[in-house]
């Protein structure tokens, strides 16, 4: 895996990072805080939110860790995420959509919980933050997404008749919930850049390599005793997971690549269904009805 080895100073600078407790956002996290930047972790649990924050204090010397409440499962806290944020702080640089899901369970909202946090919750977070992210120009948006897209698909009629991606209660379905997921994060990157044209806001996916960490401690026990192994034997560690995520989030001169999908710190190809520009503008209008959001993000 190749490493972002650039030492960008990020001092003055604010970056929210979603699941930022553990696994890859913790490992962002960390190397953000010792480039100088105010960190704020937008996670779930605030004991293990506290913990983290804790240990990068500790480990980067930077005092400017925050956590702050967000659970991508409920928009509400969405909503009440981006209010308390906006609130009380000035800048906003980076946003990193990072946290993942993977279980059969729903959203407080009826939403499919792999749907809902790993696309709905952070398309809201993203839209709710534009307007500050404007403001703060350059800025990014970065998400991050799978190779799994390639093998996931958009079925527009199961999302309108069940608020999810997919039906069935197999490992396999899981799995097949999780690559569809990932595929929306592709198609959201793409159509927001489009919106986002001229405002000097850019916005990026990205695959960070099949990595060791806890994003299936939510899942059944049938899906735990089929990944566990798998992952033991062909998956990365967490800091290389990380460096496509730095290098978008940091790297220069890529401003004109707004919207496209990276892997190992370059620029990749896509199938076309994950640059299709028709289902990426459905899915924004189908994400704006969903999340309850009506409004104009140009």
């Amino acid at each position: 895996m190749p490493r972002f080895k650039r030492s960008v100073k990020l001092n003055g600078k604010t970056v929210i990072i979603t699941g930022s407790n553990t696994g890859i956002g913790r490992a962002t996290a960390l190397d953000l805080a010792k480039r100088g930047a105010r960190i704020i972790l937008a996670c779930r649990d605030k004991q293990r939110a506290e913990s983290a924050a804790n240990d990068i204090k500790k480990q980067s010397g930077n005092n400017e860790i925050v956590y702050m409440h967000l659970d991508l499962a409920s928009l509400q806290s969405v909503r009440s995420f981006a209010e308390n944020f906006l609130k009380t702080e000035p800048r906003l640089d980076i946003l990193i959509n990072n946290a993942g899901e993977i279980s059969f369970f729903s959203t407080k909202d009826g939403l499919g919980m792999i749907f809902g946090v790993n696309h709905i919750g952070h398309f809201l977070l993203t839209v709710l933050l534009l307007d500050r992210l404007k403001a703060c120009a350059p800025s990014r948006v970065v998400t991050v997404s799978s190779r799994g897209y390639e093998i996931g698909n958009i079925d527009f009629e199961c999302i309108n008749a069940h608020k999810d991606l997919g039906r069935g209660n197999s490992a396999l379905s899981l799995l097949r919930l999780y690559t569809h997921s990932k595929l929306c994060n592709i198609l959201f990157t793409h159509e927001l850049a489009k919106r986002l044209e001229g405002t000097n806001v850019t916005c990026y996916s990205l695959h960070p390599g099949a990595i060791r960490t806890e994003i299936g401690r939510h899942a059944n026990l049938l899906w735990k005793m089929v990944l566990t192994p798998i992952m033991a034997l062909f998956f990365r560690d967490v800091e290389s997971g990380v460096q496509t995520t730095l290098y978008c989030a940091l790297q220069e001169g890529i401003e004109h690549l707004s919207g496209r999908y990276f892997s190992k710190c370059a620029v990749q190809k896509v199938r076309a269904k994950a640059r299709d520009d028709a289902t990426a503008k459905k899915l924004w209008e189908v994400s704006e009805r969903l999340s309850g959001l009506h409004v104009t993000t140009t």
